[in-house]
């Protein structure tokens, strides 16, 4: 199913879904295996980032964030030269689209509800123009279960607008019943990729399992998004020397 190239998938099916729900996804992208690899090199990297002073960035109670570099995660080539990834960010970005990001958020065992909220406040490619220029795909790195700390996702909320809040980011509460209504939980499984804006309001819900729940993460860009001067994307020049044209001319470094 994930082996297809990027013109199976039909552009105006691409936009409709991020354009309405504001996330869409394929099954079966990858072998259990690659998500397997994946786990394991989540564990590694997140076992080092303990090491260092400011290294996970907390989200929430005993919930955990950490960017890294692309080539610490050996499936980072695979994902980015996907065909259906590759389609995801022509159809929605444009041909010229950027890599802006690579991280790992992980709910362990305690995490807690998260408040409804958006990853960043709307820009004005979005405001004024309609238009989304940015997206996160999602990639697990365990079966998830609905007790697992699971996703959840409001559809169509890309385009809410809501004034005061901070940093643009988190609705006030008396909007909340919207998003508890229309929420849908995602159980993806691994091997599964999803692309979302992450403008759509969404939570990391409680994880009331005795496991984490690692999600790799990859944030796009079109050229005109900003999203990269928050990051800082790092490769080594003998890495970067390694990269199909495919990858590096589309990575924000």
């Amino acid at each position: 199913m994930g082996s297809k190239p990027a013109e199976t998938w039909e552009a105006a099916e691409i936009m409709g879904g991020l354009y309405g729900d504001g996330i869409i996804g394929l099954e079966g992208a990858f072998t259990t295996d690659f998500a397997d690899r994946m786990r394991e090199d989540i564990v590694t990297l997140y076992e080092e980032a303990g090491e260092v002073p400011g290294g996970a960035l907390p989200r929430g109670p005993d919930r955990f964030y950490v960017e890294v570099q692309p080539e610490r995660v050996r499936g980072f080539v695979e994902i980015a030269t996907h065909p259906w990834f590759v389609a995801v960010c022509e159809a929605v970005l444009g041909p010229e689209y950027r890599i802006v990001e690579v991280g790992f958020d992980i709910p362990f065992p305690g995490a807690a509800d998260q408040p409804w909220h958006r990853d960043f406040a709307v820009p004005e490619a979005t405001t004024r123009g309609r238009r989304l220029n940015s997206l996160a795909f999602n990639l697990t790195a365990v079966d998830t279960r609905s007790e697992h700390g699971a996703f959840e996702i409001a559809p169509g909320t890309q385009w809410d607008r809501f004034e005061g809040c901070p940093r643009g980011m988190f609705p006030p509460r008396e909007l909340w019943p919207r998003y508890v209504e229309r929420a849908v939980r995602k159980l993806p499984q691994r091997g599964d990729i999803s692309a979302r804006s992450a403008l759509t309001i969404h939570r990391g819900t409680a994880n009331r399992s005795n496991a984490a729940r690692p999600v790799l993460v990859v944030g796009v860009d079109a050229p005109d998004a900003t999203n990269a001067a928050h990051h800082d994307l790092q490769v080594t020049r003998a890495y970067a020397a390694t990269l199909p044209p495919r990858v590096i001319d589309h990575l924000t470094y």
